[in-house]
């Protein structure tokens, strides 16, 4: 029988309503409210970063392969779809053909300037149909170039657009040219640099107006595996293609929201290390008291021939048993209010200041068993300092204790 784990779990049994039941259980609250916290932020962050992540995914892809131009303009020069670049180069998912094309909105009361991006029937569109409020993706022909556009919200709204309604479309270029598109679907990202200028539609309507053939494109989307090796795949690209294109990378194209979401990313960081820091003080403080409470039964097992390492166990234990309730409380709470959120949506957000209409919630369980066993790593290092005190506690002394 281990002698001082079952002092430790005599020792644990305190009545209610005690001085020591109350440090204990306010220990206890601290831990689980600790990681409860932690488990909610890291859930958030990611929820964050993913949310916009996509929604800037769903405007551009990982790179983007385009002519080299000093022009700063929507609209460049055309490239050929085939630039030497493969799906089998390491990390790369998928290549994609895009165009963009400036545009005059005109209803029968508003006029509104956009921008059209032309995607083709293999783009892949999975992240705008997430931001689709209302109506579908648009349609594809073999025979001719579609005729339907997606449109955002606030477009819509400027415009008094609905899904199924038609708008006429002027094509800045030298003749002008017109189309009258039929709106297929209505999103919305949240993110205004995107919803207020861009128009999604058919590639081909763009080869169409510029007397392109289907082997040209505004420049190709390479979209990657893992957004972590950007770097790495962009240097691949870079070597492959040709001198007079340039490569740009979305980071890059969309600076001040990646940055952004460092920032805030380095303040959740700081933030979880000053709850670590409350809850192990707050472990150590309770260790502290546990053992100044025992001290005429420290004496009494050193006379009897206790070791200072038996009797720092004693505590040990005690400190663990406490430190385990805290995080499987705080893990029931962390979890819980994660699931509410992620499910019922009970926290809503402004959309003009956080891109989107609730707090989003991401699940990773890796990260909250790393957040689980670095808690509780270092808090089982804490209750070593005031257990380190049992070595100067003298049994006489002790007994006499009061």
């Amino acid at each position: 029988m281990n002698v001082s784990k079952y002092i430790s779990d005599k020792i644990s049994e305190v009545q209610a309503g005690t001085f020591t039941s109350s440090v204990t259980k306010i220990a206890i609250i601290s831990i689980a409210a600790g990681i409860a916290i932690m488990i909610v932020s890291f859930a958030i962050l990611e929820g964050f970063r993913n949310e916009i992540r996509d929604k800037i995914f769903s405007f551009g892809s990982h790179l983007q392969v385009s002519k080299y131009d000093t022009n700063n303009s929507y609209e460049g020069a055309p490239i050929s779809k085939n630039i030497g670049l493969t799906d089998s180069i390491p990390g790369v998912k998928k290549i994609q053909p895009f165009a963009r094309k400036t545009a005059i909105i005109k209803t029968e009361d508003e006029v509104l300037g956009v921008v059209l991006k032309g995607v083709g029937e293999d783009y892949d569109l999975s992240a705008m149909k997430q931001n689709l409020k209302s109506g579908e993706l648009i349609a594809y022909n073999d025979t001719a170039s579609s005729l339907e556009v997606m449109i955002s919200q606030t477009i819509a709204s400027k415009l008094k657009l609905e899904v199924g309604d038609e708008a006429i479309f002027y094509f800045i270029q030298n003749p002008p040219r017109a189309r009258k598109l039929k709106i297929k679907g209505i999103f919305n990202t949240g993110l205004e640099e995107f919803d207020e200028v861009f128009v999604i539609g058919d590639i081909g309507l763009i080869r169409d107006l510029n007397n392109w053939p289907d082997t040209l494109a505004g420049g190709i989307e390479i979209v990657l595996t893992d957004f972590n090796k950007i770097d790495q795949v962009s240097e691949v690209v870079f070597d492959q293609m040709n001198y007079d294109l340039q490569l740009e990378k979305i980071t890059d194209r969309h600076a001040q929201l990646f940055d952004w979401l460092k920032l805030l990313q380095k303040n959740v960081v700081i933030f979880l290390v000053l709850i670590i820091f409350v809850a192990t003080f707050n472990m150590v403080s309770t260790v502290f008291i546990m053992i100044i409470e025992r001290i005429n039964m420290i004496g009494v097992l050193k006379a009897v021939g206790a070791t200072d390492a038996q009797i720092r166990k004693i505590f040990v234990f005690r400190g663990l048993n406490l430190t385990i309730k805290g995080l499987i409380w705080g893990n029931i709470l962390g979890l819980g209010f994660c699931a509410l959120q992620y499910y019922f949506e009970l926290i809503p957000l402004d959309p003009e200041n956080y891109y989107m209409d609730r707090v989003p919630i991401s699940w990773n369980f890796s990260m909250v068993l790393i957040l689980n066993v670095v808690t509780l790593v270092l808090t089982m290092l804490a209750i070593l300092i005031p257990a380190a005190m049992v070595a100067r506690i003298k049994p006489v002394k002790a007994i006499k204790f009061d």
